[in-house]
């Protein structure tokens, strides 16, 4: 089955979300988030939210699909609601406290709460009071000492997940007294006031986290460093040492983003630029296939080959520009080509780092790109 792929300008999405029909996509653009419909073959802007004026780091929509959740390097973060009346969306204020930049934002399964993550070394759990009309936070601070670059709930609602850039993937627990009830037992711990440390795990390197992932199920965790490494925890109750600690090591370029397709099979992509698949239970994982057969257009190009192989070509300025730009982006240089046109750099869909995956269906995942690509792919 084909991708289904989303064009969506040339600039780079951070990071995209479909609301829980999948008749409508949110991305990440510059200082905005833009709303699309994409119920038909063709995606329809609907709107843009306009009310950052620093980049918008990362978006989320609401379990039931009613609001729409936005944080921004301007330190804030904002709830979107629709209003009927004046057919348009409105902001409400949030309540965060912090100096930073707000890096990451992620509401909790059950609709009632969410996370926003930030380089101000805390992790702000919001909640709504009705009195004021606003969104008031609770924060998780110790020991967190850098910047937080990913988050993930539990199906618990309760539990939370943490990625830094301190190397560190720690699991807290994000229990708000009067509004979550309380927790049935988990291999994670039984006894979960606010702020307990459930867990706290690092890979030998110390590479920072990109992302972090609970299973399905909630009883394991997985997270992509830096230095294209996958690590994945097995726990075993409260003030235990996990079952299992597994540290996946790879070839490829680091990963951005991780997801769970089933409680045995996690999907991961990044630099690479390209979806690759691991299998595997608490006794090892390996890697399973890519999603996208790759190769390598320079070599089954003869044209393309033999001009990349000349030395003698003469090249503009204008080239040689382009041909920095695409080392710097893309870490591979595009020549230009004496028969006239360049080479294609990639066989991928995405011809740029894939910087966000989210699970879209039973088999499928979505993706978003550098390239400015949201895409569809079945796995």
């Amino acid at each position: 089955m084909s991708p289904t792929i989303y064009q969506l300008g040339h600039l780079p999405i951070k990071e995209h979300v479909f609301s829980p029909d999948r008749k409508t996509l949110a991305i990440t653009k510059a200082n905005t988030v833009e709303l699309y419909d994409v119920s038909s073959a063709r995606p329809q802007l609907i709107t843009t939210l306009k009310g950052h004026d620093k980049t918008v780091t990362s978006v989320d929509i609401s379990p039931d699909g009613s609001r729409i959740l936005t944080c921004s390097q301007d330190r804030n973060a904002l709830v979107w609601e629709y209003n009927p009346q004046e057919q348009e969306y409105k902001p409400t204020l949030v309540l965060l406290r912090i100096n930073r930049a707000a890096t990451v934002c992620k509401w909790s399964p059950n609709g009632e709460k969410f996370a926003i993550g930030s380089s101000d070394r805390i992790v702000a759990i919001c909640y709504y009071e009705a009195e004021n009309d606003w969104w008031i936070s609770k924060h998780l601070k110790k020991p967190l000492k850098s910047t937080i670059t990913s988050l993930s709930w539990h199906p618990n609602s309760v539990l939370l997940s943490c990625g830094s850039t301190d190397g560190h993937a720690r699991v807290f627990s994000a229990y708000i007294k009067g509004l979550d009830s309380k927790p049935e037992p988990t291999a994670w711990g039984s006894k979960l006031p606010f702020q307990t440390l459930c867990g706290d795990f690092i890979n030998e390197t110390g590479a920072w986290i990109h992302d972090v992932a609970f299973s399905p199920s909630g009883d394991a965790l997985a997270f992509v460093n830096h230095d294209a490494s996958i690590g994945i925890v097995y726990p075993n109750g409260q003030d235990q040492p996990p079952r299992s600690i597994l540290n996946v090591k790879t070839n490829y370029l680091p990963f951005k983003s991780i997801v769970f397709l089933t409680e045995n099979k996690i999907v991961v992509g990044g630099h690479e630029c390209n979806l690759i698949v691991f299998e595997g239970t608490e006794q090892g994982w390996k890697e399973s296939y890519k999603v996208e057969k790759q190769k390598d257009l320079t070599h089954d190009n003869p044209r393309v080959a033999d001009s990349l192989n000349d030395d003698d070509v003469e090249i503009s300025s204008h080239d040689a520009l382009n041909m920095f730009r695409q080392l710097d982006l893309k870490g591979k240089v595009n020549k230009p080509n004496p028969q006239g046109g360049a080479a294609r750099a990639l066989s991928t869909v995405h011809q740029n780092t894939i910087s966000n995956i989210r699970l879209y269906a039973s088999n499928q995942v979505s993706t978003s790109g550098i390239d400015g690509k949201v895409v569809v792919f079945s796995v």
